[in-house]
């Protein structure tokens, strides 16, 4: 019965560690890539709405060096760059009245390092949230041996899976944590 739970566990676990890769995405490096702008929020004037920039356009990075976002509607375009150029990138988009081009310049050391602090806190985030998990589920568990469900031994052994796959998945987030701090870092 408690294995249940010990999947259960890992399976939140693996969704924080998913949450992590898809935050990181959006983390820039020394290449273009459509996760950089695909969740910029676009006012668009003749919608009335804000909408997230994949909601509204095609996104692709044709190089290393430049995004092209391809509007469906070609009168948001004026909208999609004002957002990109306001957005604190350090963009600076330029349309030709059918698409969005976005050169991405070099990164500099200094911004190498401020976003390498960001992998950091991502990373450190996404340990906290599978140190919660582990609280949640050592609960649990002492609440099931509390009513009877569980012996003293299966509790003991629970938690030591617990544990287990705790030190598990916080190692993974270090690994993709190292693993984007060098990505960020190369030249």
């Amino acid at each position: 019965m408690s294995d249940d739970y010990i999947k259960a566990m890992a399976d939140d676990m693996v969704k924080t560690i998913d949450s992590l890769k898809r935050e990181l995405l959006g983390v820039r490096t020394g290449r273009a890539s459509p996760a950089l702008v695909e969740n910029l929020q676009v006012a668009v004037q003749s919608y009335g709405s804000t909408m997230p920039l994949r909601d509204i356009a095609g996104i692709t990075a044709p190089d290393p060096r430049m995004i092209v976002v391809n509007p469906w509607d070609k009168g948001t375009i004026q909208d999609i760059e004002r957002a990109i150029a306001t957005a604190g990138l350090g963009f600076n988009p330029s349309n030709d009245g059918v698409v969005v081009r976005i050169p991405i310049p070099p990164l500099t050391g200094d911004r190498r390092q401020g976003l390498v602090k960001i992998v950091k806190q991502h990373a450190e985030e996404a340990r906290v949230r599978v140190r919660a998990v582990r609280r949640e589920y050592n609960e649990l568990l002492k609440t099931l041996k509390d009513d009877g469900e569980l012996t003293e031994d299966q509790l003991t052994r629970s938690l030591e899976k617990v544990q287990k796959s705790t030190d598990e998945h916080v190692k993974k987030v270090d690994d993709i944590c190292a693993a984007k701090e060098k990505e960020v870092l190369e030249v």
